[in-house]
Parts: C-alpha cells; sequence; structure tokens
C-alpha cells in the first residue's frame, strides 16, 4: 500500500464517461480523491456516492476531482447512477487492477475495501484512509479538511 509521501501507483480504467482515465492524466492539474468502494447498490456505497454529488462542487473548489472506484463494471456503475442521479463519474475496476496496486483488494471477498487516497497535483500520496469496517465511511467535511490541508502547505 502506497504511504504518504509516496507516488501513487498509475493506472488506467473504464469510465461511465465513456473514456479512459488514467491517473497520471491529473498530473499538474488537478488534485485526485481516489474514493474505492465496495459495490454497487449497497447502502453505505449507495450514502457515499450520493454525498459526492452533493458536494462536489466543494471538491471542484477546492480543485479536487474525486474519482470513486469499485470493480464492478461499467453497465453496473451506468445503472447505479442512474438509479441515484449521480453527476460525477465512476470507474470500473473490473481487473482489479488499481485495488491491488493501493492493496485495497479483499481477495476472498474479490471487491476492495472502503478507502481514500488524495494524491495532489504532483502525483504524490498526501492523505489515506483505510476503512477497518466495510458499513464505516468518512464524511466529505472530513475528507474536504484533509484536502484543504494539502491545498496549504
Amino acid at each position: 500500500m502506497p504511504n504518504i509521501g509516496d507516488a501513487a501507483p498509475d493506472f488506467e480504467l473504464d469510465s461511465t464517461a465513456g473514456e479512459k482515465v488514467k491517473l497520471s492524466g491529473f498530473r499538474d492539474q488537478k488534485n485526485v480523491l481516489l474514493a474505492f468502494y465496495p459495490l454497487d447498490f449497497t447502502p453505505v456505497c449507495t450514502n457515499e456516492n450520493c454525498a459526492f454529488t452533493a458536494d462536489y462542487a466543494a471538491f471542484e473548489s477546492e480543485d479536487t476531482v474525486v474519482l470513486p472506484i469499485s470493480v464492478d463494471s461499467i453497465p453496473s456503475h451506468k445503472e447505479f447512477r442512474a438509479k441515484y442521479g449521480m453527476d460525477h463519474h465512476l470507474l470500473s475496476d473490473f481487473m482489479r487492477q488499481a485495488s491491488t496496486a493501493f492493496d485495497v483488494l479483499i481477495p476472498e471477498r474479490n471487491f476492495s475495501r472502503r478507502a481514500y487516497f488524495l494524491i495532489d497535483k504532483a502525483g504524490v500520496v498526501r492523505w489515506k484512509h483505510v476503512e477497518e469496517e466495510l458499513g464505516h465511511s468518512r464524511t466529505n467535511a472530513e475528507i474536504l479538511d484533509e484536502i484543504r490541508k494539502v491545498n496549504q502547505a
């Protein structure tokens, strides 16, 4: 698992926007919040993603793009977005590439832990949090506080 101060492992994943998203493509442009979550349509994951939509402007005002990632397929993600009216796009880690690189995959369950990695514009991990329990999540207020600390550094 990358630690604070490490270069973030690069990856390229399919997006519900119909394009591939490469982490390094944000370098020198935006901070990136990687928000790994277990599965579409589960209660905590639904609440978390709906909250990202509700506060998306706050993340944008902090020069940060939010990239929610799960092992679900693009068709599942598209249905999930549509059902809950999400504005943000979701990334499919169907081949478990990113969740393995960030060491958040739970092999026996074949999906990832809920985990957050804040990557700065230089591609360096500046904050991370991995939930001990699948049903736990950070609030956007807490995440935005961490982003502000990085932006002020």
